[in-house]
């Protein structure tokens, strides 16, 4: 195996945060505020969608995770184009951070864990769980929530991400206040 040429800063601690993030939900935000404590720097890596069928194009995803990370100085964001672990050896992570929700997200990212770290024993995996109140919260459920009543799915992104929501699907911003109120 070809041993890996990473750009570590002495001292700095990076860690890559990867997904599709279609949307970005109070979940990942979650997760990402506690990887934030524990490194210097993190990049939310975010991936183009695979053989998912994303609502948002990769541009937008971009542009409503950037807005989101305003509050996180050592935050960043970048499109990943293709492998997560190459993704990291070239920006010198050390750390790759995923989200674990329940119990069925285990035994999918036990495996991914263990492909990377054979394809990239220099790059550790930690796994994060989002708080009690974010823990079942997910693009998917907010994605088939706001399909149909865009205002409930208020309680499970951060505003910026409504706006980008009632924008693609259409209604009316107002109606996020009013959603809020019904929670």
């Amino acid at each position: 195996m070809k041993k890996s040429k990473s750009v570590r800063v002495r001292g700095s601690r990076i860690a890559v945060y990867p997904g599709t993030f279609d949307p970005i939900t109070l979940g990942h935000l979650d997760v990402l505020h506690r990887a934030c404590r524990l490194f210097d720097h993190v990049i939310v890596a975010i991936a183009s969608g695979g053989t998912k069928r994303p609502l948002f194009t990769l541009k937008e995803r971009l542009g409503m995770i950037r807005e989101a990370l305003v509050e996180l100085p050592n935050a960043s964001v970048e499109a990943l184009p293709g492998l997560t672990v190459l993704f990291a050896q070239e920006r010198g992570a050390i750390t790759l951070v995923r989200g674990l929700r329940k119990f069925t997200d285990f035994e999918y990212e036990f495996d991914l864990a263990h492909t990377n770290r054979l394809l990239a024993p220099d790059i550790e995996t930690i796994v994060l769980m989002p708080s009690k109140d974010q823990f079942c919260t997910s693009s998917t459920f907010v994605k088939e929530i706001a399909r149909y009543q865009t205002e409930k799915a208020a309680q499970f992104v951060p505003p910026n991400v409504m706006a980008w929501l009632w924008k693609k699907l259409g209604g009316s911003p107002a109606a996020v206040a009013a959603g809020r109120k019904n929670i």
